[in-house]
């Protein structure tokens, strides 16, 4: 049987390589590739399968979308040409439909707008006060005093101290004109009412006490709270007694029958300083857990609780006219203040580096803060700027360390502030004449 002669492997195998190349993405020979034509053409379709959908934005996003750098040059595209194949190249071109760019939603106009509008809401001139000076320093507790009061008549104020007596003092001499003992522990809160002739006070020995100055003796007590009562308020309208204290909760007392009726509860800590005003929210509470609550009186609930600071809250002082008030803490940037009836945050009152005791304002917008350190500072209400640093100067035999400030309050013309501290003693600071 005659043989016959095979035929030649090499444009056999050059025929099938192409299709194993495909399975198995590997091939004897290098010079076989494929054409350039049918490369082009298999990219267009995959990059028209793929990327068919997102071609362009959804319109939410687009109508968010802002031009990002620069604008590309708005001429016709020049067709990528490789080998004269202007077919495959025009497919490649018409894939590419790029979005068009969208006016940016925060444009320079606004921001410009902005930051003018920034710059001018902190260069409010503040009003001028004239400085204070200390006028007198009285002496005669044989303790902290703890706790001041003026009563509407502006002829007296009543103090409370750690020696456990309250004292009348007559305003315009600084004279004692009466001590009244009763209290067991440190008074740490008084009030005078406008409308009855009594003088309430409470202490560390958990009572509340309404004194009758016509016989300078005490006519009720308020029980219910369960430790030490730390402040006190009389509601100006109504009635109406509240007082905070270290069981965590304020409590509200009908003045003439002594019943509590509401006891305000949520706070997680000592409340330190209670205030009442006429309108929502007419009761307004600080607390050693770093939170100020605004309470609806009429229902006994919190409307609103705000945490912005960080530490114990100690002071609490509601502007006489402006329907704000402010709020005093441990911590930095430690004094707020706010806006009723929401509770909106307004600004901090910075610089005064120390543990906040007490605060006062005037009607006049005058502020004052008084420190544990027994630094002194006082302030432009509307505006948060200090205008005055002073520091308490412990009268002569007492320790350096007893220059703490403990409570404070104006009297009713505004132009008078009196101060208890941690020497003993009561001053009394005065506007100087201009």
């Amino acid at each position: 049987m005659s043989a016959h002669a095979l035929p030649p492997l090499e444009p056999q195998l050059r025929h099938n390589a192409k299709r194993t190349r495909a399975v198995f993405a590997s091939c004897p020979d290098d010079s076989i590739t494929d054409e350039e034509r049918s490369v082009r053409l298999r990219l267009a379709v995959k990059i028209n399968d793929e990327f068919r959908q997102f071609k362009e934005l959804p319109p939410a996003l687009l109508s968010q979308q802002g031009a990002i750098g620069p604008a590309r040059p708005k001429e016709t595209r020049k067709m990528i040409t490789a080998n004269g194949d202007a077919e495959t190249s025009r497919m490649i071109a018409k894939i590419d439909n790029t979005p068009v760019a969208q006016p940016s939603t925060f444009s320079s106009t606004k921001l410009s707008h902005a930051l003018a509008l920034h710059k001018t809401t902190r260069t409010i001139k503040p009003t001028y006060h004239p400085p204070w000076k200390l006028v007198r320093v009285i002496s005669g507790h044989l303790g902290w005093v703890r706790s001041v009061a003026v009563e509407p008549g502006n002829k007296w104020f009543a103090t409370g101290a750690g020696d456990r007596v309250i004292k009348i003092w007559d305003l315009a001499s600084g004279e004692l004109k009466l001590s009244l003992t009763g209290h067991i522990s440190t008074v740490r809160g008084l009030a005078v009412s406008p409308r009855h002739p009594y003088l309430f006070s409470c202490g560390e020995d958990k009572m509340v006490k309404c004194w009758d100055l016509e016989s300078n003796k005490v006519i009720r007590h308020y029980h219910g709270h369960l430790s030490g009562v730390y402040a006190m308020d009389l509601h100006p309208t109504l009635d109406v007694l509240v007082t905070c204290g270290r069981d965590a909760s304020a409590r509200v007392w009908d003045m003439r029958t002594k019943a509590n009726i509401h006891t305000l509860t949520g706070h997680g800590g000592t409340v330190a300083d209670v205030k009442c005003q006429e309108s929502d929210p007419q009761v307004i509470t600080g607390s050693m857990d770093s939170t100020v609550r605004l309470w609806d009186l009429a229902a006994g609930k919190t409307m609103v609780t705000l945490t912005h600071h960080k530490k114990s809250i100690r002071a609490l002082a509601i502007h006489p006219t402006e329907y704000s008030f402010a709020s005093g803490s441990a911590g930095g940037n430690n004094i707020k203040k706010w806006k009723c009836p929401e509770g909106s945050f307004v600004f901090n009152f910075s610089g005064h580096n120390a543990i906040i005791n007490t605060l006062s304002v005037n009607a006049e917008g005058v502020f004052f803060s008084g420190g544990d350190n027994g630094t002194l500072t006082f302030w432009d209400y509307n505006t948060g700027t200090p205008f005055q640093n002073l520091d308490d100067v412990p009268q002569p035999g007492s320790l350096e360390a007893e220059a703490g400030v403990f409570c404070s309050t104006f009297d009713m013309t505004g132009t008078r502030l009196i101060t208890g501290g941690a020497d003993k003693t009561i001053k009394v600071y005065a506007e100087q004449s201009r």
